[in-house]
């Protein structure tokens, strides 16, 4: 009886800590093909390329606005170029947005995998 309850006490922390996690968190596919984790980091979510050219590179840090939005900032990995970022999340599909100026912006579509 106390395995039984010992193993539901340890599977219900295990579904808690990811009932916890903030939705724009996991593993995303990249306009270029490439695979993104986003992760908490402090009070911040950062952006880091997993696989392709620059693998293991951070490219981005957001904070949680609500309601599925994000804002922060991003890099252009292959310029090293930093630039003010939001991200709006719509189940399954990440709008990512760099911005200079506020003005040119260009916008990406990530897809969750």
């Amino acid at each position: 009886m106390k395995r039984i309850l010992a193993g539901t006490v340890a599977a219900l922390l295990m579904t808690a800590g990811a009932a916890f996690a903030d939705p724009i968190e996991g593993n995303w596919k990249t306009q270029s093909g490439a695979t993104a984790g986003i992760a908490k980091c402090g009070g911040s979510f950062c952006i880091k390329l997993k696989t392709g050219k620059h693998a293991g590179k951070q490219i981005g840090k957001m904070q949680a606005s609500g309601g599925g939005k994000y804002s922060g900032s991003i890099t252009d990995p292959a310029d090293d170029k930093t630039y003010s970022g939001s991200a709006s999340l719509a189940g399954s599909i990440l709008k990512m947005k760099g911005c200079v100026a506020a003005i040119f912006c260009k916008t990406q579509t990530w897809n969750r995998l």
